[in-house]
């Protein structure tokens, strides 16, 4: 028995033990907060050698195609050489085209602007012997113009400074066109008014005649000829589309003119509402003919001609080709950056000039989003697509 003060030897070996776990846990606790610190700089460490491993061809692909498509051509195929992955980036959005160019005609004075959409950048060239001028048409690179005072028509090259005179001519509407580069041996110009719904008169010439040759021809069909007709060179041909949607083809090797047999476009009822007839455009591509018709609170309606079962059909997709649309004339182009194919551009700048409007068919929307445009708020003369020069700045 121990009594009350007695020492007890086992009690006090476990308070011994009890220090000596103390103590013990003290210096565990030690090592413990070294382990944590430890282990703490090894991770940044081994975060840091992560971050270091990660390079420039981890980045996503998303991101590589945007900064690529904003690369020249040699630089894309220096870039392309980096690894598997940015050559597969590379060779999906190289251009080997050129985009088209918007260009925009002042109200008042000689300064003109052309947006690039790839760069969206915007170029001024003061161009005084546009002056008194109406627009009218453009192709490889040449505008056509008119003067309504002194009935002159003359071709302008912009980056040229170029001019090419033609005979005068009375021009009832803006609706004309040609076949190819004036400097080019082939080159004739079109231009057709309706004389009654049962005939119409076409006017043609070539650059270096000393006047126009107008002929009277009839139609099968009732074609109207007014402001709002389309035209495009294709296939040797002349297409004209009329306002409500007849296609009329003249041969100028044959002098043959005709209306096709082809129903218009069937497009919905709330297509032809306000303005519609300034909402559709027509151009060409390898030899098939593309229309669309845009509405203000739709997407657009693309067709193509089908000419073996000469019927109109309607487009899910443009195959990768983009298509710059303006009110006085459109043209198609292959191989351009990726996020411009399969779409369609309009003759419409927003954000203060960041933005051109376009609609994607591979999403079935309008960049920038929420952009259906009326054009009925818009001037279909002010603007046009036009082709630049590979090399623009040789000539600013």
């Amino acid at each position: 028995m121990e009594g009350p003060g007695e020492y007890s030897p086992d009690k006090s070996s476990e308070r011994w033990d009890l220090v000596e776990v103390v103590d013990a846990s003290g210096a565990d606790v030690g090592k413990l907060t070294d382990t944590i610190t430890n282990n703490r700089r090894e991770s940044i460490e081994v975060k840091n050698e992560n971050l270091e491993l990660q390079n420039w061809s981890d980045l996503p692909g998303d991101l590589l195609e945007l900064i690529f498509s904003h690369l020249t051509l040699a630089d894309n195929i220096r870039a392309s050489a980096v690894c598997k992955r940015w050559h597969s980036v590379a060779t999906a959005v190289r251009v080997m085209n050129q985009s088209s160019w918007l260009m925009y005609f002042p109200k008042f004075g000689n300064w003109y602007e052309l947006y690039d959409p790839v760069r969206r950048k915007t170029y001024s060239l003061e161009l005084p012997e546009l002056s008194g001028s109406r627009l009218c048409y453009t192709k490889d690179g040449w505008l056509l113009l008119y003067r309504p005072t002194s009935h002159q028509m003359f071709f302008f090259n912009p980056f040229t400074r170029e001019v090419i005179n033609l005979p005068g001519f009375e021009m009832t509407y803006q609706i004309v066109a040609f076949s190819c580069a004036p400097t080019s041996p082939g080159c004739v110009l079109f231009t057709i008014k309706h004389v009654t719904p049962l005939i119409v008169a076409i006017s043609t010439c070539h650059p270096g005649d000393e006047e126009w040759t107008t002929v009277n021809y009839q139609n099968r069909l009732p074609f109207v000829s007014s402001i709002w007709n389309k035209l495009v060179f294709c296939n040797g041909l002349f297409c004209c589309l009329s306002l409500t949607g007849w296609l009329g083809v003249f041969d100028p090797a044959e002098c043959t003119w005709s209306v096709l047999a082809v129903p218009p476009p069937k497009c919905p009822e709330n297509f032809f509402a306000k303005n519609w007839w300034k909402g559709k455009f027509m151009t060409e591509h390898e030899g098939d003919i593309l229309v669309i018709y845009t509405c203000s609170s739709e997407n657009p309606i693309i067709f193509k001609l089908d000419r073996t079962l000469m019927e109109w059909r309607k487009m899910k997709t443009l195959d990768g080709v983009t298509v710059f649309a303006s009110f006085l004339s459109s043209h198609s182009k292959t191989d351009l950056p990726g996020i411009m194919r399969n779409s369609v551009y309009f003759s419409k700048v927003r954000f203060y000039g960041k933005r051109c409007v376009s609609y994607s068919l591979d999403n079935s929307r309008y960049y920038p989003r929420n952009q259906c445009h009326d054009w009925g708020e818009q001037e279909p003369f002010e603007n046009i697509w036009i082709e630049p020069p590979k090399d623009f700045s040789s000539f600013m």
